[in-house]
């Protein structure tokens, strides 16, 4: 009999399973949605708005847990956890488009995010002689140069023409898809110089000329400057990488509008309070660039999303995201991850910046595990062959590349 549990994820896996069991097309069809259970968490609901929609889960066959007092109105705001299968879903948002009090828009949102953990966010971006694509089971290495005296892991190793230039070779040599270039330290931990846009450009832009003119591949560029964003794109590159994520430059939505190029949202802030759960703030810092990226021009496919690993965070908070780090999922964009040679790892495995190959390895195969899309690496030929092995893995089967 060998009974066992299958952690069902998508509609296509259920299919998958209910066609090894040689369901008919129109059985597959009505049993699927039954086989994908999720549970979402809604934060500060009126209470009222909460009581009905529990009402209308409970209806269909799904649950709805609220906070102790909101039946009786004796709060005023619950937060929600609803339990349901893809079918429950379905039939109870259908009910509560039809409701008023704000449940339309309320279901409008509940069933976006059901559909953006259901598709994978695959994206295409093309640009004079190079291209880029985000596809399934296929993670995109970027690597870092660093053109700065006091980067926390590589400070002064690059900041020559040719030592630039070699490193670059080397980087797309050993599987690199993205190079990222950045002119000033912004390691999460302080100490790091700030430097002012004018010194930026200077250390930033002759050296980024010549590496547009030998690069094969997209370049990105890592400032929370416009003004260093807009010259970098006038030389031609490719993408914007953002660790304050448009909220930092009043400028930088307006001038990636412009230019109509991917964006890198990270999530920072100062210090390392939470008010509340720090997977609801990091999503709602995002949403929130999201928003403000969309009001200056940018389509929402050319948003690419960050956590922030290790800023504004402890090692103990990075652990929490990691751990956790599906749920951004939930707001539809390709996802970058960032944990290199981190302090964190650091901290758990007791060892030196020049020590953490073993331990950035491991962030990374359980980030792409848990939805990460593209890896923001030093070491380039170890990270690409990790993130090969983890997406066959995943894949389940052996795939050229």
């Amino acid at each position: 009999m060998n009974p066992r549990i299958l952690f069902i994820e998508n509609l296509e896996q259920a299919c998958y399973e209910l066609n090894k069991l040689n369901c008919d097309e129109m059985g597959t069809t009505i049993m699927a949605p039954k086989a994908v259970f999720k549970t979402i968490k809604i934060e500060g609901l009126p209470t009222k708005t909460a009581n009905l929609l529990k009402q209308t889960f409970l209806a269909k066959g799904g649950e709805v847990a609220i906070a102790r007092g909101a039946a009786d109105l004796s709060i005023s705001h619950t937060d929600v956890l609803i339990c349901a299968t893809i079918k429950q879903y379905r039939l109870a948002l259908a009910q509560l488009k039809l409701q008023p009090w704000g449940l339309p828009q309320l279901a409008n949102e509940i069933e976006s995010v059901l559909n953006a953990v259901q598709a994978f966010p695959r994206r295409d971006y093309s640009w004079p002689g190079k291209r880029l694509s985000i596809l399934p089971h296929r993670t995109l290495v970027m690597g870092i140069l660093n053109l700065t005296p006091d980067s926390f892991s590589d400070g002064g190793e690059f900041n020559t023409t040719d030592r630039a230039l070699q490193h670059v070779q080397a980087m797309i040599d050993a599987g690199a898809d993205i190079i990222d270039v950045g002119a000033e330290s912004t390691r999460p931990y302080h100490g790091a110089e700030t430097v002012s846009e004018a010194k930026e450009k200077e250390r930033l832009l002759p050296l980024l000329e010549k590496i547009l003119s030998v690069s094969s591949v997209p370049v990105s560029v890592d400032t929370y400057k416009a003004g260093v964003a807009e010259a970098a794109l006038k030389l031609g590159v490719h993408i914007i990488n953002d660790i304050w994520g448009l909220q930092g430059d009043p400028r930088m939505a307006e001038v990636a509008a412009q230019y109509q190029v991917p964006v890198i949202i990270m999530h920072n802030q100062t210090g390392t309070n939470y008010a509340k759960d720090i997977l609801s703030q990091i999503s709602s810092f995002l949403y929130r660039s999201i928003e403000v990226g969309r009001a200056a021009g940018i389509p929402f496919e050319n948003f690419i999303i960050d956590p922030g690993i290790g800023f504004g965070k402890t090692s103990a908070q990075n652990l929490q995201v990691m751990s956790q780090l599906e749920e951004l999922k939930t707001i539809g964009c390709p996802m970058l991850l960032g944990t290199s040679r981190k302090r964190f790892i650091g901290e758990v495995l007791n060892l030196p910046v020049e020590d953490r190959l073993e331990g950035t390895g491991a962030t990374v195969a359980l980030g792409i595990t848990k939805g990460a899309n593209i890896i923001r690496v030093h070491d380039v030929r170890e990270m690409a062959r990790i993130a090969k092995m983890t997406d066959s893995m995943l894949k389940g089967s052996f795939d050229e590349r």
